[in-house]
């Protein structure tokens, strides 16, 4: 039997940052080879999923070193192989937009995860616009793009989605008349705002994005912590004992926060202190926590179920998660067995089992952790009456 120990549980004390924000980086990389020039771009995502988008727009003819981006419209060209972008859905979503500005047919591809995320929710947009896509069985990647010769539309997002919007409004850019996107339920931001940072004619108010055709200039930017990686740390941080922790610098704008307030309803000791435009530092307090309700509307603003559970599992009582199906736009498949016949919430409760699976793991020597079999990696424990 395989075993794995983990050293530590001691209080979680100081001050950290964790990586650059993935979603900014990846948006930061493109507009960085479209505007026109040489845009300064610090404290980019060391992941591969940022990764495959520096990739991508370098085999475009970009240029990218340290941190600087060299790029420009004109200077662009169609890249010699298909795109790999691994298991980045943020990548191939908004490349297709970029790509259907470009007169030349681009091909995307990825792992086998990507082979089973739909595309047909950006394809369709893009086609409206005048964009050619085609898909595997008109729905998933592998993915061909040709562009050019696009039209603005006024566009409803059907699900709730970042990239599906950011894709319209890339393609948009390059499009003849307005390009309007309207979404139901709000989502990040981080396409309008580094637009306008761009110096795009862009417009956003009230759910309602309004973008024409702008040349971009270069830009200076500063990318912000990553917060759905901060989450961890905050959950760990409230759920240790003594601990005290500040997370610098973590991005707090639009549908990037909701795990702040999901936490502070169940309880956790969470300061955020504002150190610049929609970036602060958590400081974090051990706390007690208890059950809360999630809904449907603040999902899109909750990378961090994950992170979450875990702080659920250790509060008292249930913590509902209502259906999602409505407002899940970025990863349809994350909760198909809800939507494939459970009830209209889902309870996420620690199991009781009657050889104690859901106590404290016995600690080893020098006061390691040792695992042992558990109802998480669902190995059960094997004792009478054990419900796994």
């Amino acid at each position: 039997m395989t075993t794995l120990v983990v050293h530590g549980g001691r209080a979680l004390r100081g001050r950290l940052r964790v990586p650059g924000d993935k979603s900014i980086s990846h948006r930061a990389l493109m507009l960085g080879a479209l505007a026109d020039g040489t845009s300064v771009v610090r404290g980019l995502s060391t992941g591969d999923d940022v990764a495959r988008t520096r990739a991508a727009v370098v085999a475009m003819g970009a240029g990218v070193g340290g941190e600087r981006v060299t790029g420009g419209r004109d200077g662009l060209h169609a890249p010699g192989a298909p795109l790999d972008v691994g298991n980045s859905g943020t990548t191939i979503r908004l490349l297709a937009g970029m790509c259907a500005t470009f007169p030349w047919t681009t091909a995307l591809t990825g792992d086998d995860s990507i082979a089973v995320r739909p595309m047909d929710r950006v394809a369709d947009p893009l086609r409206r616009m005048g964009a050619r896509v085609e898909l595997r069985d008109d729905r998933y990647p592998p993915v061909e793009v040709t562009g050019g010769d696009l039209r603005g539309i006024d566009y409803t997002v059907p699900v709730a989605s970042a990239q599906v919007k950011s894709a319209v409004l890339l393609a948009g850019l390059a499009a003849d008349g307005e390009t309007v996107v309207r979404e139901p339920v709000p989502t990040r931001a981080h396409t309008e705002e580094l637009l306008a940072l761009c110096g795009a004619d862009i417009d956003a108010r009230d759910g309602v994005v309004r973008v024409r055709r702008s040349p971009l200039k270069p830009f200076e930017l500063d990318v912000p912590a990553d917060p759905s990686q901060a989450a961890f740390w905050v959950v760990a941080a409230t759920i240790v004992p003594d601990s005290d922790l500040v997370l610098e610098d973590v991005y707090v704008g639009p549908a990037r926060a909701g795990f702040v307030d999901v936490l502070r309803r169940m309880g956790a000791d969470i300061e955020v202190v504002e150190t610049g435009a929609r970036v602060a530092d958590l400081h974090v307090r051990s706390a007690a926590l208890r059950g809360t309700d999630v809904d449907a509307a603040e999902i899109p603003g909750l990378d961090e179920v994950p992170a979450l559970a875990v702080a659920a599992a250790l509060g008292h009582h249930h913590v509902p998660r209502r259906e999602r199906a409505a407002s899940e736009g970025e990863r349809p498949d994350r909760d198909h067995h809800e939507r494939a016949g459970r009830p209209d919430r889902t309870r996420r409760a620690p199991r009781r089992c009657p050889r104690g699976a859901r106590r404290r793991p016995a600690a080893g020597r020098d006061g390691a952790l040792a695992r042992r079999p558990s109802h998480r990696h669902g190995d059960g424990c094997g004792g009478p009456g054990c419900r796994r």
